[in-house]
């Protein structure tokens, strides 16, 4: 649902609660751990957006896109001389089966998507105070966006069954990280879809 069309106030958060699906692109599922839970990671993603369109919440699809002109690469891909996930490919379209009609999308260059972009100001437009966050990759940009959501006044809950890694491990410790310092919630899918309802 388009953040220019929703707000949804959920008692006791103090503003509207939004969902962000980061990163479920094709590009970043050629990794062979994600590629095991794919279809894991697609189906907690959808029941989040049917949660949000039941609960009038806003929904935002965040995508990582790469110009060829090497304008937009990150200091690793220069470095590398290689480029990643360019606009209009296939590695830039959302997975198969990920229902992506009708959302908003932002598209960044970076692992936060606040980073370079107006998703805080979209977010205060529309009265919103707290986000869930779902997608891939749990300690990349999924972790970026929640501590700069963070250093934003945004309050996050990370919903766990809908979010996805290259490394365990590092995901772990991320998530150890953003719960204890920055106190931002961990939790599963029904909690998750209740916030957003």
């Amino acid at each position: 649902m388009p953040l220019s069309d929703a707000v949804s106030d959920v008692p006791g958060a103090g503003g509207a609660t939004a969902l962000l699906i980061i990163d479920m692109q094709n590009a970043f599922f050629e990794d062979a751990m994600l590629a095991r839970v794919q279809h894991a990671l697609v189906g907690a993603c959808n029941r989040l957006i049917d949660a949000a369109h039941h609960g009038n919440s806003p929904v935002l699809l965040v995508r990582t896109e790469h110009l060829r002109d090497r304008s937009t690469w990150t200091l690793s891909m220069l470095d590398d001389d290689q480029g990643f996930i360019f606009h209009g490919s296939r590695q830039a379209d959302p997975v198969d089966g990920l229902r992506v009609d009708g959302l908003e999308t932002l598209t960044k260059t970076r692992d936060s998507a606040f980073f370079g972009t107006d998703l805080a100001e979209r977010l205060r437009e529309q009265g919103v105070e707290r986000l869930v966050l779902a997608g891939v990759s749990t300690h990349n940009c999924v972790a970026h966006t929640g501590a700069d959501a963070f250093a934003g006044d945004f309050r996050v809950s990370y919903a766990l069954d809908a979010i996805g890694s290259t490394n365990h491990q590092y995901a772990e410790a991320m998530l150890e990280i953003l719960s204890v310092e920055y106190r931002q919630a961990i939790i599963g899918q029904e909690e998750a879809e209740a916030l957003l309802r």
